[in-house]
């Protein structure tokens, strides 16, 4: 039995915010560690992905701003649900590497827009693609800016259990 595509549940569920954000907490209970971030999925198609966090508390830093983890969490969030609606079932991605720079104090909501640098080629070989991700604040400033290292390779065969 196979779950359910990020992609397929977000073309069923997104034409409502309940279903948007029903999408978004799936993720959240896939991936834990998201749930204090609780990131929301704005808009999802294969090689794009936009990603929104609201500004509160529990994302702060002692300054009163987004936390530049919180940043990161936001970008590796968007880069993840953009590499779900695009990879294929015959493929796998696992993030190896991410540069982030911060351009500026992040005071206000954010929104993560990732995209690939290059479109992945799904080849039967393993390559590593980019991701970039661009956050920007509420007054549409660039606070964030990250580049996310993903190798993509095909899925090994599943070998059939014997009885």
């Amino acid at each position: 039995m196979s779950t359910p595509s990020v992609l397929g549940t977000w073309r069923r569920l997104s034409g409502s915010w309940p279903g948007r954000l029903l999408v978004s907490a799936a993720v959240w209970l896939r991936a834990p560690y998201f749930l204090t971030a609780a990131p929301v999925i704005r808009r999802l198609e294969p090689g794009r992905a936009e990603v929104s966090l609201r500004n509160w508390w529990l994302v702060h830093n002692h300054l009163g701003t987004v936390h530049a983890i919180a940043s990161c969490n936001l970008a590796e969030y968007a880069m993840g649900v953009m590499a779900e609606a695009t990879t294929p079932s015959t493929h796998r991605w696992i993030p190896r590497g991410m540069s982030v720079q911060y351009l500026a104090k992040a005071d206000t909501d954010l929104l993560a827009v990732a995209t690939f640098a290059q479109a992945p080629a799904f080849s039967d070989e393993a390559e590593d693609v980019d991701a970039e991700v661009v956050i920007t604040d509420g007054r549409g400033q660039e606070v964030v800016h990250a580049t996310i290292t993903l190798r993509i390779s095909p899925r090994p065969a599943r070998v059939p259990a014997t009885a």
